[in-house]
């Protein structure tokens, strides 16, 4: 039996698009072409992987088991193709290999570009490709072989997951320069109350974090607006339509640049540990191991 990685990517893409137009379309095939691989694909295995109705096609658990074992081996191919990529040329000296990584964008903004940086500097044949997602996406990614690394939320995310600790992650308020706050060092959430808010969109953790802990004191925010990134949330503060919540590594990149001013949040709740994963029952391949322990190491700037 041979299955091409066509068809296997197909698959994949049906499966991640919920739809075989849309899937087709995505990896730049005809629709009726695509329906007679994903045929052609259950007949060589033997099993049905979609129960077909009027209402569309459902995926059956053949078709799940099948996705992660794809994923599986279509991460493989890829990394024979970057490994082997202008081998000649350099005569196979270093490293080699590629590595997903998922993380959230507290990581993204704070650690990660430093720390990126050092090790594709020791590791240039190294390919790291790095996606933003929310805590639950980034856990759901990693056990189901999407990613190899996730950098999220420490919380509980099911066996499927090993987790070591990864870097502690401190909030704070910011506030526009001539705010009735801007001489404090530090201020407490039921002191914020009477302000207008900007806040992370509502999916985020950040959202749920400072709801929930609001909710617990009683208190009632004035959620003036949400939006998707810190960079809107300080330029939104700076024009002084609220203030905001966010990293404080993430909050000193704007500091310099916008008319900010970074106040402690002293809130029990307000330092975060935040956590790498990888699959909990795969030996990780050399160049994941290496990222990794090199993601885990303590920080030195």
């Amino acid at each position: 039996m041979k299955l091409d990685p066509v068809t296997l990517r197909l698959f994949v893409a049906v499966m991640e698009e919920s739809a075989i137009a849309r899937a087709a379309a995505r990896e730049h095939i005809a629709p009726s072409a695509a329906s007679r691989r994903l045929a052609d694909l259950e007949a060589q295995l033997q099993v049905e992987l979609f129960t077909r109705s009027n209402r569309g096609s459902q995926p059956t658990a053949a078709a799940y088991a099948l996705l992660n074992m794809a994923r599986s081996v279509l991460n493989e191919l890829d990394g024979i193709a970057t490994q082997i990529k202008d081998y000649g040329r350099d005569h196979g000296s270093g490293l080699r290999g590629h590595v997903r990584v998922v993380a959230n964008i507290s990581a993204i903004t704070q650690f990660l570009p430093a720390q990126l940086q050092r090790f594709l500097a020791q590791h240039p044949q190294v390919d790291v490709r790095l996606q933003e997602r929310v805590s639950t996406d980034i856990a759901r990614a990693v056990a189901d072989n999407e990613a190899d690394i996730g950098l999220l939320n420490a919380g509980s995310y099911g066996e499927k997951l090993s987790l070591r600790p990864y870097r502690c992650d401190r909030l704070t308020v910011v506030v526009p320069l001539g705010h009735a706050l801007v001489r404090r060092r530090s201020v407490r959430l039921a002191e914020l109350v009477q302000y207008d808010w900007v806040g992370m969109h509502a999916g985020s953790a950040l959202n749920h974090l400072v709801t929930r802990a609001a909710a617990d004191q009683g208190l009632q925010l004035r959620l003036r607006m949400k939006v998707t990134g810190y960079d809107a949330l300080c330029l939104m503060v700076a024009s002084g339509l609220g203030i905001g919540i966010l990293p404080e590594g993430s909050a000193r990149l704007y500091l310099g640049a916008l008319p900010l001013r970074s106040i402690r949040l002293q809130e029990p709740w307000a330092e975060r540990q935040l956590m790498l994963c990888v699959r909990a029952t795969e030996a990780l391949p050399p160049v994941t191991q290496l990222l990794a322990t090199h993601l885990c190491q303590p920080a030195t700037d």
